[in-house]
């Protein structure tokens, strides 16, 4: 007996409990907000230390990335972004955070047949439109700059 898509939306709808809209906003802006501060005080402490312009806006994404990718490492980014929601896919963040975490999965069925084939799982997809958005961009500034 086949379900169809009316039944199985009914079905999904009573199995899933409505989420605290209100509640995950609050939490996605405060914590996403805190990872943006973070980044910030990232900048002002290297800033201070006497590191270059250059220098520091190189140094503030690797801390993130690295910082991200111990805490997806450890299982404690996850818990973050369970509460978190979207304010944890600030770009830096939740980047590293979608490489990490399939590469950590895949481990076990080998470095290139598992880590390195599904690491880019996620954000393979991320990295093609993403180029290809500039590439277009870059060719319309190109055009209306001529």
């Amino acid at each position: 007996m086949s379900v169809t898509e009316k039944e199985y939306g009914k079905m999904a709808k009573k199995a899933s409990p409505p989420s605290p809209k209100g509640l995950n906003i609050i939490k996605a802006f405060a914590i996403g907000g805190l990872i943006c501060a973070f980044g910030e005080g990232l900048f002002a402490l290297y800033t201070r230390l006497g590191m270059s312009d250059d220098g520091v806006k190189a140094l503030v994404p690797i801390t993130l990335i690295v910082i991200t990718a111990i805490l997806t490492a450890f299982g404690v980014f996850d818990k973050i972004a369970k509460h978190a929601g979207a304010g944890t896919i600030v770009p830096i963040t939740g980047f590293a955070n979608a490489i990490v975490s399939p590469a950590m999965e895949f481990q076990s069925e080998g470095r290139i047949l598992g880590t390195a084939a599904e690491m880019f799982k996620i954000a393979g997809p991320v990295i093609v439109y993403g180029s290809a958005a500039s590439v277009v961009y870059g060719f319309i500034y190109w055009i209306t700059q001529r």
